[in-house]
């Protein structure tokens, strides 16, 4: 089996050169990275994932950052992601950003060094041009960071407008509902958006808090929720950014002896698996997360190959009633 000594003999260099193509540091002029490249193929010199990504130009590798894995949402995301990417010939390296914009940078340099092929966002901190100077296959979800970079998302003002016509319709007098951080430009914003149409449309008094920018933290939101309840006691009708949030909410109505749904009506959104095992079962907007992984994947994989994609996919919603509502 040929050794890195073989590659540097046959090309004609040091074995520290040829350790710095591999590991693509420091400055090496293309004649010189040709002959290694040209070495290892004629001496079959694969060592890594890394150095055979260096000989295809290419490492079947797709980066996926996001906010918290642990959140059902995004753990959904990354099964179908990793799902589709591995049907189509990829491997999958995620990373856990936790709204960190030091950490989302460094896992981006990571992925850099790694030679990954493309990059699926699901987690958006740093500025725009972070993104646009890197080069590489991008796609969004329920992010957009520019005009450039095709991004994937649901119909979420119409989901927004979904929940809260219901919640109306099921007679509830005075509605809240809780936001992702609105301070974030992304497509999530529009379900606080058709939020407040709907309401104001229907002449409804309404709450809306707003839930911090790096919290997936269920105790931090159960915490709200109470302080909700303290403020506004009339409050007889919800709805959630998230299932995960609607679940909390379900779990402190309990502890305050409300009736759900008698007393309080509650609306998530995504239909996680997490909406048909809490009890009562929840009514939300499902999303398509299957689709969505799917199509992350697919446009990364035409972008790759030159095929043009478009940039707005945005995937229609639907109703899914439980008894909470």
């Amino acid at each position: 089996m040929a050794s890195i000594k073989d590659v540097a003999e046959r090309s004609g260099v040091t074995v520290t050169t040829v350790s710095r193509v591999l590991n693509n540091r420091g400055y090496i002029s293309e004649n010189t990275r040709q002959k290694v490249y040209k070495a290892m193929e004629e001496l079959n010199y694969q060592p890594n994932e890394i150095a055979r990504a260096l000989l295809k130009r290419k490492s079947n590798l797709i980066g996926l950052i996001i906010p918290n894995v642990s959140h059902p949402f995004f753990a959904e995301l990354t099964n179908y992601v990793e799902y589709y990417a591995y049907k189509n010939g990829y491997k999958v390296l995620l990373c856990n950003a936790y709204q960190d914009s030091k950490k989302e940078k460094e896992y981006i340099n990571m992925l850099k060094r790694n030679q990954v092929d493309g990059i699926i966002m699901g987690s958006h901190t740093l500025e725009t041009d972070e993104y646009q100077n890197l080069n590489m296959p991008i796609v969004a979800i329920d992010r957009f960071l520019s005009e450039d970079i095709p991004y994937i998302t649901s119909d979420n003002y119409k989901g927004g407008e979904i929940a809260t016509s219901l919640l109306i319709d099921k007679g509830c007098k005075k509605l809240a509902h809780i936001s992702g951080p609105l301070r974030l430009n992304t497509p999530a914003n529009k379900r606080y958006e058709s939020f407040i149409d709907v309401v104001r449309k229907n002449n409804k008094p309404y709450v809306v808090i707003e839930t911090k920018l790096n919290s997936f933290d269920k105790e931090g939101y159960k915490r709200m929720i109470y302080t909700l309840f303290k403020e506004h006691p009339d409050i007889d009708g919800i709805f959630a950014s998230s299932d995960l949030i609607a679940a909390c909410i379900v779990e402190v109505s309990s502890a305050l002896g409300k009736k759900i749904p008698e007393d309080i009506k509650i609306v998530g959104y995504d239909d996680t698996y997490i909406a048909s095992l809490i009890v009562p079962a929840l009514t939300t907007i499902s999303q398509p997360i299957k689709k969505i992984g799917e199509m992350a994947v697919e446009v990364i994989i035409n972008e790759l190959n030159g095929t043009e994609v478009i940039k707005s996919n945005i995937l229609p919603v639907s109703l899914v009633e439980r008894k909470t509502t």
